[in-house]
């Protein structure tokens, strides 16, 4: 009796020391999600129905919708929601198949694969702080790329200074500086597609573009699900390239949301002001992804 109540009691003793550790563990990521996480989102959604001002001698007051009425009828904030749903529908194609077909290429046994999977990766390793700089001067009106359409005829335009262009210039930008991330994704759901496949495809005469049509696509259906949600999200958050490049001009053409919201809150110190963008872009981000998770489930329930 007494050696089973000394197990016991050194079975309870050792459960302790685990709860204890698996506290000790959590407390450290616990305290920042809690403080970077939950509680900004919190005043988000509290400071968004005030009159919050960055530096003020006054204390918040509560004014009710008074800044989401103020949203809606400002022409910068449907020029940047505008920019974002634009720069978000033309990018996640773009990079997505600039992505895939780079991982196809690198995905070979051939000599030099690894050298350009990492020239291809090596952009996304690179501060977009760097990268933004580097395209800044690249689309100047003398820079390199204006030069180059100089030689074979071409008059390159003002990329960054002309409201036509600005945005565009942006989107072949941002997809070079990301889709060596994505074509890592691609290459890794590749390389899970068995090998018998092809070859039971070769034996039945398939051409390269059936092999793709008819294996290939279908095995990257969880990739393919991943990488469309990644880089929507991704698109919506467009923010550095703006703030290094243009700063929103020229005449607002490339203003996102996250840009507005920023330069609302510490250039013009509209807390309460910069909290309801960024309320109603949690809110479009949000129902964006779920439309995306809905139809992807659909689409593979059908299938």
């Amino acid at each position: 009796m007494t050696t089973q109540t000394s197990i016991a009691h050194h079975r309870v003793r050792g459960q302790g020391r685990e709860k204890a550790m698996a506290v000790a563990m959590f407390v450290p990521a616990g305290v920042l999600i809690l403080t970077f996480l939950i509680v900004p989102v919190l005043l988000t959604f509290w400071l968004a129905f005030t009159n919050t001002r960055l530096v003020s001698p006054d204390p918040p007051q509560f004014i009710g919708l008074d800044n989401f009425a103020n949203l809606f009828t400002d022409d910068t904030f449907w020029a940047s929601l505008r920019n974002t749903i634009v720069f978000t529908i033309v990018i996640v194609p773009l990079q997505s198949g600039l992505a895939l077909v780079l991982a196809l290429l690198v995905n070979r046994r051939a000599r030099g694969t690894t050298f350009f999977r990492t020239v291809y990766f090596l952009p996304v390793v690179t501060s977009m702080v760097v990268v933004s700089m580097l395209w800044l001067f690249m689309y100047q009106k003398d820079g390199l790329i204006n030069v180059l359409l100089a030689k074979v005829g071409i008059s390159g335009p003002d990329w960054l200074g002309d409201p036509h262009w600005s945005l565009i210039a942006i989107i072949v930008m941002s997809a070079w500086q990301a889709m060596g991330f994505h074509m890592i994704i691609w290459l890794s759901g590749l390389q899970t597609i068995p090998a018998e496949l092809y070859e039971a495809a070769s034996l039945d005469g398939a051409s390269p573009w059936q092999k793709f049509a008819n294996v290939t696509w279908p095995g990257l259906r969880a990739t393919r699900t991943f990488i469309l949600i990644t880089i929507t999200i991704a698109a919506f958050g467009l923010f550095t390239q703006i703030n290094v490049m243009t700063q929103g001009g020229p005449l607002n053409s490339t203003t996102t949301l996250v840009f507005q919201a920023v330069r609302s809150g510490f250039q013009q110190q509209q807390t309460g002001y910069a909290s309801a963008i960024s309320l109603v872009f949690f809110v479009l981000v949000l129902v964006v992804t779920i439309i995306q998770t809905f139809l992807t489930r659909d689409k593979e329930a059908r299938r």
